[in-house]
């Protein structure tokens, strides 16, 4: 990654920082522990991508919905199943807002997705956010258009992370 690029602050995120910030605040507040994945994930991995929203997956609990409607209630945001019964996704949208919670991604379960999942930062707020070959994985899978298009920008990003952690290794850089 270029040493300009700065993790706590990705340039890609168009929903603002200091917004996301907040809601991962809001999470760790209610205890709800989400890992950080889809295009938002993509941009903490340094992808030159955008996104307006944020997905994230959960455990699959009666207690993590209930944390997740107490955390809609605390950012003001309206907390839906829209796409009952095809997707389980849990959506919080509010003002400049929306968030898909989701159970599972890639057909991974969340402690898979979890125990492979990198610690990254937000602000003052630490997330985990899935590995980029798990969201390349998932975006390959799902093959809708939105998807195909940031496969080639995504893989491009993970082969010049791998070539400079290869350089590192080395002693190259």
């Amino acid at each position: 990654m270029p040493s300009s690029y700065n993790k706590s602050n990705p340039a890609g995120l168009s929903m603002d920082a200091r917004m996301l910030e907040r809601i991962l605040s809001v999470f760790k507040e209610v205890g709800l522990e989400v890992v950080l994945v889809g295009n938002m994930g993509a941009v903490m991995h340094g992808a030159p991508v955008t996104t307006q929203d944020a997905d994230c997956v959960i455990r699959e609990t009666n207690l993590n919905m209930k944390k997740a409607k107490a955390a809609a209630k605390v950012l003001g945001c309206s907390f839906s199943q829209p796409f009952l019964p095809a997707s389980d996704v849990v959506r919080l949208l509010g003002d400049g807002i929306q968030v898909d919670l989701m159970f599972a991604m890639n057909q991974r379960s969340f402690e898979r997705i979890r125990s492979r999942a990198v610690l990254r930062s937000i602000g003052s707020v630490k997330v985990k956010v899935a590995r980029l070959e798990d969201i390349i994985a998932s975006k390959r899978k799902a093959n809708r258009l939105k998807d195909r298009a940031m496969l080639p920008i995504l893989e491009e990003t993970l082969r010049v992370q791998k070539t400079l952690e290869d350089m590192g290794e080395r002693g190259d850089g």
